[in-house]
């Protein structure tokens, strides 16, 4: 029986690799509590790992936010998510830990990268400026794991999602991504019986989307390849791995089926006036499927499974 450690299981993503991991069983699993394991604590984590006896890390521990967050506090979001990627990373190798698989983010990639976005433009041109901090602490992270592997021989992988949504989002009214955003406003729109919702921008933008048990199996699936595998189809300096379905569609088709799975009977109304953003964000996740995993979840079903877990939490949220 293997003993895993879920660094972040409280997030979204953590919280269902948790969920998938009990389904499967034969692991022992351990958490921790913020409370509980400061991350940022390089005393705390190494006396962690010296009493657990660890077997595999999902690192899914992250500070994250929208881009209020990033703007506002450049030097937290750099800061923390450094400390706790260096931290865990670092002492899981001192402890003995042979597997570990970090959980990064798409927003790794250059601001005008090509579309699709495959893992080699990596580092190949500017980021984002919002969101640069953090993106430099993910790439970070991957070069944390890779240099480890190299010098060390040991098992470290990395998977970049594309923009996640599901059970446990985010869904603060100012601070939280599209999907749970507009997931929000139709449900309260719906409430009040108002006759339209607005989306900012013109609806052209496209943007693809991974219900989070898709990613918890990608990351479940990736962690456990058989080395040889996995090194076959990677390079040792060029590792990761990008997560998504390898499909995008419109805000306006996203508003339009989530006009839908809400049960919204007003109208849609597109203020051009707002900025749309990046034209296209779409993964290119060919390395993945030569790998053996292909996400599942279509969006329609997706959206609807996460509908149904924010109105059994509407209560709790509405507080948010």
């Amino acid at each position: 029986m293997k003993t895993v450690f879920i660094a972040g299981h409280g997030g979204m993503v953590g919280s269902s690799i948790v969920r998938l991991l009990e389904q499967h069983g034969n692991v022992r699993i351990v958490i921790r509590s913020r409370s509980e394991l400061d991350l940022t604590s390089q005393q705390t984590v190494a006396a962690f790992f010296r009493t657990e006896q660890i077997d595999q890390v999902y690192l899914a521990a992250a500070r994250v936010g929208g881009i209020h967050a990033n703007n506002a506090y450049p030097a937290e979001f750099i800061y923390e998510n450094l400390m706790m990627e260096c931290n865990i990373i670092h002492q899981a190798f001192r402890a003995g830990v042979r597997q570990l698989l970090f959980l990064g983010s798409s927003c790794i990639y250059p601001k005008l990268a090509r579309q699709p976005m495959v893992e080699s433009e990596l580092l190949n041109g500017h980021l984002e400026q919002t969101n640069e901090p953090y993106a430099i602490a993910k790439i970070a992270g991957i070069k944390l794991c890779e240099s480890y592997n190299r010098q060390y021989g040991v098992d470290y992988r990395s998977v970049m999602p594309t923009n996640l949504y599901g059970d446990n989002d985010n869904f603060h009214p100012e601070n939280s991504h599209v999907i749970p955003a507009m997931m929000r406003r139709f449900h309260e729109a719906k409430l009040r019986g108002d006759k339209e919702v607005v989306v900012w921008g013109t609806g052209k933008p496209m943007r693809e989307f991974l219900h989070v048990s898709d990613m918890a199996a990608a990351s479940v699936h990736v962690m456990n390849l058989e080395k040889s595998i996995y090194s076959k189809h990677t390079e040792p300096m060029m590792s990761h791995i990008n997560v998504g379905t390898g499909v995008d569609c419109s805000i306006r088709e996203l508003a339009e089926t989530m006009k839908q799975v809400v049960g919204f009977e007003g109208e849609l109304v597109f203020d051009s006036s707002k900025p749309d953003g990046t034209p296209r964000k779409l993964m290119d996740v060919s390395r993945l499927e030569r790998l053996g995993w292909k996400a599942v979840i279509p969006l329609h079903e997706g959206l609807s499974m996460t509908y149904q877990w924010f109105l059994k939490n509407a209560a709790e949220l509405r507080s948010v």
